[in-house]
């Protein structure tokens, strides 16, 4: 379906939850900005990923979808908004239903089986063979879009920010690198044994001399108290962090740590040095954005990469990761980005 340009002065970007998914669709922004210079552009997602893209100056609004909101209405709400055109990024069943029933003109997304009936311009239906950023691509590529920018969109609010520079100032000193571990994980397989963590953090501090600020959120305190308890005199345990929060602390460490996560993408699209920790995912469609070398994995088991949300095992591949090989995956991070 031939786009005619001129028409297009409203743009829906659809993506409704997985900040670091949200975070990695934001690589469409540039590129589309560009095309279409005088058109608007919205996003729609559910009410706790909106402050991803605060402070963005591309996007206009952002959009609230319930994730169990009738789905009609949710359309209905889209359709009263007069969108020329929808790129609807996570093409789920629902998210086609939403963009099927909108009655937008130029109707963009996946053509996976099941759901292509949506659109009438369709990306590739292939998955799993590049990285979950560079595959939201593949929709501007549909649209003949030239590629001008892979930039991963994000930013701390600058009053959090200010916060984390007040804590950070109050709790470490300033002649020491600051390394943040975060143990998030939203299952939990990705997720890091705190009894890991501590020998990392051990690690580190023994080679690097430096300062180790352990962040977490809803979810994942517990793993940060137990290192706490564990290593009283050597990490600090920042805690109950909203988003905004967590984002400004991870944007003034020098160096980051953290299981495969949305904190993790979050991290790298801050333009932190990051190091991603997997295990049941794919570090090469995941890895932190852009640095395909950036993650470490015990690469030897049977079961790597099983993507079970529990571990039917004994969770060997966090249990088991050999911290001397942590410590080389950061030596060689901190070697290439510097």
């Amino acid at each position: 379906m031939l786009v005619k340009k001129k028409e297009i002065k409203k743009i829906l970007c659809i993506k409704p939850r997985g900040i670091g998914d949200i975070i990695l669709s934001t690589i469409i922004l540039d590129s589309l900005k560009a095309y279409f210079p005088a058109a608007s552009i919205d996003y729609m997602t559910e009410p706790f990923a909106a402050p991803a893209f605060n402070n963005n100056p591309i996007v206009n609004k952002v959009i609230h979808m319930g994730r169990t909101e009738f789905t009609p209405k949710v359309a209905w709400r889209v359709r009263k908004e007069k969108y020329d055109m929808v790129l609807d990024l996570w093409s789920n069943p629902r998210t086609a239903q939403i963009t099927f029933l909108s009655g937008i003109k130029y109707r963009v997304g996946f053509g996976y089986r099941g759901r292509s009936y949506a659109y009438n311009i369709k990306g590739t239906s292939e998955r799993g063979s590049h990285h979950i950023a560079d595959h939201n691509l593949e929709l501007l590529k549909a649209l003949d879009i030239p590629i001008l920018s892979k930039r991963i969109h994000y930013y701390a609010d600058p009053e959090e920010n200010l916060k984390a520079r007040d804590f950070i100032k109050n709790n470490f000193p300033d002649n020491k690198k600051l390394y943040g571990i975060v143990p998030a994980g939203g299952w939990a397989s990705k997720r890091c044994d705190w009894q890991k963590w501590v020998e990392i953090c051990i690690a580190i501090e023994k080679k690097y001399n430096a300062s180790i600020l352990v962040i977490t959120g809803p979810g994942d305190e517990e793993d940060g108290r137990q290192i706490k308890e564990n290593l009283p005199d050597l990490v600090t345990h920042a805690h109950r962090n909203t988003l905004d929060s967590l984002t400004a602390l991870i944007n003034n460490c020098d160096f980051i740590v953290a299981n495969d996560s949305g904190p993790m993408h979050l991290a790298a699209a801050l333009g932190k040095k990051t190091l991603g920790v997997f295990g049941p995912t794919s570090p090469f469609t995941a890895y932190p954005y852009p640095h395909s070398e950036a993650w470490i994995r015990k690469d030897d088991l049977f079961c790597i990469e099983c993507n079970h949300l529990e571990c039917p095992y004994n969770h060997e591949c966090m249990k088991e990761l050999p911290v001397d090989k942590v410590m080389l995956k950061i030596e060689e991070i901190l070697n290439r980005q510097n």
